[in-house]
Protein backbone atom coordinates (compact mmCIF):
# COMPACT_ATOMS: atom_id res chain seq x y z
CA UNK A 1 0.00 0.00 0.00
CA UNK A 2 1.40 3.38 -1.18
CA UNK A 3 1.76 6.43 1.72
CA UNK A 4 -0.80 8.70 1.76
CA UNK A 5 0.30 12.01 3.14
CA UNK A 6 -2.61 14.03 4.16
CA UNK A 7 -1.83 17.68 4.81
CA UNK A 8 -4.38 19.55 6.55
CA UNK A 9 -3.77 23.43 7.59
CA UNK A 10 -5.30 24.65 10.98
CA UNK A 11 -6.16 27.78 11.62
CA UNK A 12 -8.69 28.77 14.46
CA UNK A 13 -10.96 26.12 13.47
CA UNK A 14 -11.29 24.70 17.50
CA UNK A 15 -15.13 24.21 16.68
CA UNK A 16 -14.53 21.52 13.49
CA UNK A 17 -10.92 20.08 14.03
CA UNK A 18 -11.72 16.85 16.43
CA UNK A 19 -13.95 15.87 13.96
CA UNK A 20 -11.75 16.35 11.03
CA UNK A 21 -9.01 14.41 11.97
CA UNK A 22 -11.42 11.56 13.41
CA UNK A 23 -12.98 11.39 9.74
CA UNK A 24 -9.19 11.04 8.76
CA UNK A 25 -8.33 8.54 11.40
CA UNK A 26 -11.45 6.50 10.05
CA UNK A 27 -10.48 5.76 6.82
CA UNK A 28 -10.67 2.55 5.42
CA UNK A 29 -7.54 2.69 3.82
CA UNK A 30 -4.52 2.90 6.54
CA UNK A 31 -1.59 3.69 5.28
CA UNK A 32 -1.29 7.75 5.59
CA UNK A 33 0.74 10.39 7.68
CA UNK A 34 -1.47 13.55 9.10
CA UNK A 35 0.08 16.47 8.90
CA UNK A 36 -1.40 19.19 10.53
CA UNK A 37 0.05 22.78 9.88
CA UNK A 38 -1.02 24.97 12.29
CA UNK A 39 -0.99 28.57 10.69
CA UNK A 40 -0.55 30.85 13.90
CA UNK A 41 -3.46 29.77 15.62
CA UNK A 42 -5.10 31.08 18.68
CA UNK A 43 -7.45 29.43 19.78
CA UNK A 44 -7.85 25.98 21.07
CA UNK A 45 -6.91 24.65 18.25
CA UNK A 46 -3.66 23.12 19.15
CA UNK A 47 -4.65 21.58 22.38
CA UNK A 48 -7.32 19.45 21.19
CA UNK A 49 -5.09 18.27 18.15
CA UNK A 50 -3.03 17.15 21.61
CA UNK A 51 -5.38 15.10 22.31
CA UNK A 52 -4.79 12.66 20.01
CA UNK A 53 -2.50 10.05 20.19
CA UNK A 54 -1.63 8.00 16.88
CA UNK A 55 1.81 7.84 15.75
CA UNK A 56 0.79 8.71 12.28
CA UNK A 57 -0.08 12.62 13.49
CA UNK A 58 2.27 15.62 13.20
CA UNK A 59 1.91 19.00 14.13
CA UNK A 60 3.98 21.59 12.49
CA UNK A 61 3.90 25.45 13.71
CA UNK A 62 4.20 28.56 11.65
CA UNK A 63 3.36 32.05 12.39
CA UNK A 64 0.09 33.01 10.43
CA UNK A 65 1.03 32.91 6.71
CA UNK A 66 -2.45 31.42 5.19
CA UNK A 67 -3.82 28.54 3.74
CA UNK A 68 -1.00 28.56 0.92
CA UNK A 69 1.70 28.72 2.96
CA UNK A 70 0.77 26.11 5.41
CA UNK A 71 -0.13 23.92 2.80
CA UNK A 72 3.35 24.67 0.97
CA UNK A 73 4.83 23.75 4.49
CA UNK A 74 2.78 20.12 4.59
CA UNK A 75 3.77 19.12 1.65
CA UNK A 76 6.81 19.98 1.79
CA UNK A 77 7.63 17.39 4.71
CA UNK A 78 4.76 14.90 3.37
CA UNK A 79 6.95 11.71 2.69
CA UNK A 80 4.11 9.82 0.96
CA UNK A 81 3.76 9.02 -2.87
CA UNK A 82 -0.17 10.65 -3.05
CA UNK A 83 -0.66 13.73 -1.43
CA UNK A 84 -4.15 14.68 -0.35
CA UNK A 85 -5.73 17.72 1.23
CA UNK A 86 -8.42 18.81 3.86
CA UNK A 87 -9.37 22.25 5.47
CA UNK A 88 -9.45 22.03 9.43
CA UNK A 89 -13.33 22.51 9.07
CA UNK A 90 -14.80 19.56 6.57
CA UNK A 91 -14.73 16.06 6.82
CA UNK A 92 -14.30 12.98 4.54
CA UNK A 93 -16.32 9.85 4.49
CA UNK A 94 -14.91 6.62 5.21
CA UNK A 95 -14.23 5.24 1.54
CA UNK A 96 -12.04 8.46 0.66
CA UNK A 97 -8.46 7.48 0.39
CA UNK A 98 -9.29 4.32 -0.54
CA UNK A 99 -11.38 5.25 -3.53
CA UNK A 100 -8.60 8.13 -4.75
CA UNK A 101 -5.39 6.01 -4.24
CA UNK A 102 -7.99 3.18 -6.23
CA UNK A 103 -8.46 5.39 -8.73
CA UNK A 104 -5.13 7.17 -9.30
CA UNK A 105 -3.39 3.47 -9.53
CA UNK A 106 -5.75 2.55 -12.35
CA UNK A 107 -5.33 5.23 -14.47
CA UNK A 108 -1.19 6.37 -14.45
CA UNK A 109 -2.03 9.88 -16.29
CA UNK A 110 -4.22 10.85 -14.16
CA UNK A 111 -2.43 13.19 -11.31
CA UNK A 112 -5.24 14.70 -10.09
CA UNK A 113 -8.44 12.64 -8.56
CA UNK A 114 -10.90 14.44 -7.31
CA UNK A 115 -14.89 14.13 -6.10
CA UNK A 116 -17.81 15.64 -5.20
CA UNK A 117 -18.55 17.23 -2.27
CA UNK A 118 -21.73 17.13 -0.13
CA UNK A 119 -22.70 20.49 1.61
CA UNK A 120 -23.13 20.83 5.21
CA UNK A 121 -24.00 23.42 7.52
CA UNK A 122 -22.25 24.91 10.34
CA UNK A 123 -23.36 22.12 12.91
CA UNK A 124 -22.52 19.58 10.33
CA UNK A 125 -25.51 18.52 9.48
CA UNK A 126 -26.65 17.83 5.38
CA UNK A 127 -28.18 20.56 3.56
CA UNK A 128 -29.28 18.10 1.07
CA UNK A 129 -27.73 19.45 -1.94
CA UNK A 130 -24.37 18.76 -3.71
CA UNK A 131 -21.32 20.28 -5.66
CA UNK A 132 -21.88 18.56 -9.07
CA UNK A 133 -18.47 19.48 -11.31
CA UNK A 134 -17.33 18.42 -14.68
CA UNK A 135 -15.70 14.81 -13.71
CA UNK A 136 -13.89 13.83 -17.11
CA UNK A 137 -12.39 15.60 -20.33
CA UNK A 138 -11.34 18.23 -18.59
CA UNK A 139 -9.19 21.23 -20.05
CA UNK A 140 -7.84 23.97 -18.92
CA UNK A 141 -10.42 26.03 -19.39
CA UNK A 142 -12.93 24.40 -17.29
CA UNK A 143 -10.57 24.69 -14.88
CA UNK A 144 -10.23 28.79 -15.18
CA UNK A 145 -13.96 29.43 -15.56
CA UNK A 146 -16.07 26.60 -13.56
CA UNK A 147 -13.21 25.06 -11.49
CA UNK A 148 -14.65 21.55 -11.74
CA UNK A 149 -12.28 20.35 -7.98
CA UNK A 150 -14.82 22.70 -6.34
CA UNK A 151 -12.69 22.99 -3.16
CA UNK A 152 -9.48 22.13 -1.13
CA UNK A 153 -10.87 19.30 0.89
CA UNK A 154 -11.25 16.95 -2.02
CA UNK A 155 -8.41 16.53 -4.10
CA UNK A 156 -5.72 13.68 -4.04
CA UNK A 157 -2.50 14.31 -5.74
CA UNK A 158 0.59 12.74 -7.48
CA UNK A 159 3.65 13.74 -5.37
CA UNK A 160 4.94 13.78 -9.00
CA UNK A 161 2.34 16.68 -10.53
CA UNK A 162 3.26 18.94 -7.57
CA UNK A 163 6.92 18.55 -8.11
CA UNK A 164 6.35 19.53 -11.81
CA UNK A 165 4.93 22.44 -10.78
CA UNK A 166 7.02 23.80 -7.43
CA UNK A 167 8.85 26.92 -7.74
CA UNK A 168 10.98 29.25 -4.99
CA UNK A 169 8.73 30.40 -2.64
CA UNK A 170 8.44 34.57 -2.59
CA UNK A 171 9.17 33.98 1.47
CA UNK A 172 12.68 33.39 2.76
CA UNK A 173 14.68 34.66 0.36
CA UNK A 174 13.74 31.40 -2.08
CA UNK A 175 14.96 29.17 0.35
CA UNK A 176 11.64 27.40 0.86
CA UNK A 177 9.40 25.54 -1.80
CA UNK A 178 6.07 26.97 -3.40
CA UNK A 179 3.07 24.49 -4.55
CA UNK A 180 0.43 26.71 -3.66
CA UNK A 181 0.91 30.82 -4.54
CA UNK A 182 1.26 32.53 -1.47
CA UNK A 183 1.07 35.68 -3.09
CA UNK A 184 -3.15 35.08 -3.52
CA UNK A 185 -5.48 34.91 -0.98
CA UNK A 186 -8.76 33.77 -2.95
CA UNK A 187 -8.61 31.39 -5.72
CA UNK A 188 -5.13 29.75 -4.87
CA UNK A 189 -6.34 26.77 -5.49
CA UNK A 190 -7.65 26.87 -8.63
CA UNK A 191 -3.92 28.73 -10.07
CA UNK A 192 -2.62 25.23 -8.47
CA UNK A 193 -4.97 23.18 -10.54
CA UNK A 194 -4.31 25.24 -13.56
CA UNK A 195 -0.80 24.80 -13.43
CA UNK A 196 -0.68 21.28 -13.42
CA UNK A 197 -3.41 21.28 -16.26
CA UNK A 198 -0.89 23.61 -18.12
CA UNK A 199 2.76 23.05 -16.91
CA UNK A 200 2.40 19.95 -16.48
CA UNK A 201 1.36 16.18 -18.46
CA UNK A 202 -0.53 14.91 -15.84
CA UNK A 203 -4.43 14.81 -16.37
CA UNK A 204 -7.10 15.79 -13.66
CA UNK A 205 -10.60 13.86 -12.94
CA UNK A 206 -13.09 13.56 -10.68
CA UNK A 207 -15.12 10.69 -9.32
CA UNK A 208 -18.51 10.69 -8.94
CA UNK A 209 -18.86 9.55 -5.26
CA UNK A 210 -19.52 12.63 -3.00
CA UNK A 211 -16.70 11.75 -0.04
CA UNK A 212 -16.01 15.22 1.06
CA UNK A 213 -18.57 16.81 3.63
CA UNK A 214 -17.97 20.74 2.75
CA UNK A 215 -18.75 23.02 5.34
CA UNK A 216 -20.78 26.10 3.99
CA UNK A 217 -19.78 28.92 6.24
CA UNK A 218 -20.79 32.35 4.99
CA UNK A 219 -18.68 34.19 7.84
CA UNK A 220 -17.32 37.76 6.19
CA UNK A 221 -18.11 36.68 2.45
CA UNK A 222 -20.11 40.13 2.08
CA UNK A 223 -16.73 41.70 2.68
CA UNK A 224 -14.83 39.66 0.29
CA UNK A 225 -16.48 40.07 -3.22
CA UNK A 226 -13.70 43.36 -4.32
CA UNK A 227 -10.76 41.08 -2.78
CA UNK A 228 -11.82 37.64 -4.70
CA UNK A 229 -12.40 40.08 -8.14
CA UNK A 230 -8.59 41.43 -7.22
CA UNK A 231 -7.42 37.37 -6.72
CA UNK A 232 -9.07 36.66 -9.95
CA UNK A 233 -7.52 39.38 -12.29
CA UNK A 234 -3.90 38.64 -10.76
CA UNK A 235 -4.70 35.02 -11.73
CA UNK A 236 -5.37 36.11 -14.93
CA UNK A 237 -1.98 37.90 -15.39
CA UNK A 238 0.37 35.58 -13.58
CA UNK A 239 -1.35 32.93 -16.26
CA UNK A 240 -1.18 35.46 -19.10
CA UNK A 241 2.47 35.28 -18.98
CA UNK A 242 2.29 31.56 -20.11
CA UNK A 243 -0.41 30.47 -21.71
CA UNK A 244 -1.48 33.98 -23.45
CA UNK A 245 -3.93 32.12 -25.82
CA UNK A 246 -6.15 30.65 -23.13
CA UNK A 247 -6.64 34.15 -21.15
CA UNK A 248 -7.19 36.03 -24.26
CA UNK A 249 -9.86 33.46 -25.41
CA UNK A 250 -11.16 32.50 -21.99
CA UNK A 251 -10.55 35.25 -19.40
CA UNK A 252 -13.81 37.07 -20.12
CA UNK A 253 -15.84 33.91 -19.26
CA UNK A 254 -13.66 33.61 -15.83
CA UNK A 255 -14.82 36.59 -14.86
CA UNK A 256 -18.69 36.47 -15.65
CA UNK A 257 -18.28 32.65 -13.99
CA UNK A 258 -16.99 34.11 -10.75
CA UNK A 259 -19.13 37.40 -10.33
CA UNK A 260 -22.38 35.05 -11.00
CA UNK A 261 -20.98 32.92 -8.05
CA UNK A 262 -20.70 35.87 -5.58
CA UNK A 263 -23.92 36.69 -6.60
CA UNK A 264 -25.13 33.38 -5.29
CA UNK A 265 -23.16 34.18 -2.46
CA UNK A 266 -25.05 37.49 -1.78
CA UNK A 267 -28.14 35.15 -2.52
CA UNK A 268 -27.08 33.12 0.27
CA UNK A 269 -26.35 36.13 2.52
CA UNK A 270 -30.02 37.64 1.99
CA UNK A 271 -28.76 40.51 0.26
CA UNK A 272 -30.49 40.58 -2.65
CA UNK A 273 -29.30 44.35 -3.93
CA UNK A 274 -26.04 43.56 -4.02
CA UNK A 275 -27.02 39.55 -5.53
CA UNK A 276 -28.99 41.64 -8.59
CA UNK A 277 -26.49 43.84 -9.60
CA UNK A 278 -23.65 40.99 -9.54
CA UNK A 279 -26.02 38.90 -11.48
CA UNK A 280 -26.28 41.55 -14.17
CA UNK A 281 -22.69 42.23 -14.09
CA UNK A 282 -22.10 38.45 -14.69
CA UNK A 283 -24.33 39.01 -17.79
CA UNK A 284 -22.56 42.56 -19.16
CA UNK A 285 -19.18 40.85 -18.52
CA UNK A 286 -20.08 37.60 -20.65
CA UNK A 287 -23.36 36.69 -22.32
CA UNK A 288 -21.69 33.08 -23.17
CA UNK A 289 -22.44 32.03 -19.34
CA UNK A 290 -26.50 32.00 -20.60
CA UNK A 291 -25.32 30.38 -23.64
CA UNK A 292 -22.92 27.57 -21.95
CA UNK A 293 -24.95 27.51 -18.67
CA UNK A 294 -28.69 28.62 -19.03
CA UNK A 295 -30.25 26.94 -16.30
CA UNK A 296 -27.51 27.88 -13.70
CA UNK A 297 -27.53 31.62 -15.59
CA UNK A 298 -31.24 31.74 -14.98
CA UNK A 299 -31.68 30.46 -11.48
CA UNK A 300 -29.08 32.67 -10.25
CA UNK A 301 -31.08 35.51 -11.96
CA UNK A 302 -34.53 34.50 -10.59
CA UNK A 303 -32.90 33.69 -7.12
CA UNK A 304 -31.45 37.74 -7.17
CA UNK A 305 -34.17 38.98 -8.30
CA UNK A 306 -37.32 36.93 -6.05
CA UNK A 307 -35.12 37.66 -3.02
CA UNK A 308 -34.92 41.46 -3.69
CA UNK A 309 -38.17 41.82 -4.88
CA UNK A 310 -40.54 39.34 -2.80
CA UNK A 311 -41.42 39.65 0.60
CA UNK A 312 -38.80 37.11 2.70
CA UNK A 313 -41.01 34.78 3.48
CA UNK A 314 -42.43 34.00 0.57
CA UNK A 315 -38.83 33.80 -0.80
CA UNK A 316 -37.91 31.59 1.79
CA UNK A 317 -40.68 29.06 0.96
CA UNK A 318 -39.38 29.21 -3.05
CA UNK A 319 -36.16 28.57 -1.70
CA UNK A 320 -36.65 25.81 0.38
CA UNK A 321 -39.21 23.90 -2.38
CA UNK A 322 -36.27 24.69 -4.31
CA UNK A 323 -33.22 22.93 -3.09
CA UNK A 324 -35.55 20.26 -1.62
CA UNK A 325 -35.78 19.82 -5.86
CA UNK A 326 -32.14 20.32 -6.76
CA UNK A 327 -30.89 18.02 -3.72
CA UNK A 328 -33.24 15.15 -4.86
CA UNK A 329 -32.46 15.32 -9.08
CA UNK A 330 -28.26 15.73 -7.36
CA UNK A 331 -28.63 12.39 -5.70
CA UNK A 332 -30.60 10.27 -8.29
CA UNK A 333 -27.84 11.58 -10.39
CA UNK A 334 -25.12 10.51 -8.18
CA UNK A 335 -26.29 7.35 -7.66
CA UNK A 336 -26.89 6.90 -11.68
CA UNK A 337 -23.42 7.57 -12.15
CA UNK A 338 -22.07 5.47 -9.45
CA UNK A 339 -23.90 2.62 -11.01
CA UNK A 340 -22.42 2.95 -14.53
Amino acid sequence: MKLVSVVVPVYNVETYIAETIQSILNQTYSNFEILLVNDGSSDRSIEIIQTFDDPRITLIHQENQGVSAARNRGIAQAKGEYVALIDGDDIWAPEKLEKHVEHLEKSPKIGLSFCRSAFIDLKGMPLGIYQMPRLHNIEPHHILCRNPIGNGSVPVIRRAALEAIKHPSTRNNGASISYFDESLHHLEDVECWLRIALKSDWQVEGIPEALTLYRVNLAGASTKVDQQIASLEKMLLKTATYAPELVAEWGSMARAYQIRFLSRRMVSLGKGKQAVKLANQALLTSWKIARDEPRRTFLTLAAAYSLYLLPAFIYKQIEARGMKMAGLAQQKRILREQRN
